[in-house]
């Protein structure tokens, strides 16, 4: 079982950053406000409050800000994972598709943070 558990995080080209941040879902040409929880090239998790008209959708298009870039990505996602509760859904989503342009940028931004967030811990290692 184990085994199983691993080779999900195996499918991952990297570890997810954190990523608090509000996006836009559409379904059926009609916007919802979810808030990314964290991101990485492949896809991301995020939350969003429990509604009939969104649920049981499994391809959907995603709008994202990404912090500091001047420019919004496309992407379209697909559901890979839910856990609903009675008023929040927290959804795994796996981008599946991405114009070239878009999928560098977040690539860089994925790339960037992280090596933000590395530089961050070896100074607080060497202190």
């Amino acid at each position: 079982m184990a085994a199983n558990t691993t080779n999900a995080r195996d499918r991952r080209l990297g570890p997810r950053i954190d990523f608090p941040v509000f996006l836009n879902q559409y379904v059926d040409d009609r916007r919802f406000r979810v808030l990314g929880s964290n991101l990485s090239e492949t896809g991301l998790l995020m939350g969003r409050v429990r509604t009939k008209r969104c649920s049981g959708r499994s391809v959907f298009g995603l709008e994202i800000e990404l912090p500091g870039a001047a420019e919004t990505i496309w992407a379209r996602g697909e559901l890979c994972r839910e856990s609903p509760d009675d008023l929040v859904s927290r959804s795994g989503v796996r981008f599946t598709g991405l114009a070239t342009r878009d999928a560098r940028l977040l690539r860089d931004y994925c790339v960037e943070t992280r090596r933000a967030q590395l530089a961050t811990m070896l100074r607080r290692i060497r202190r």
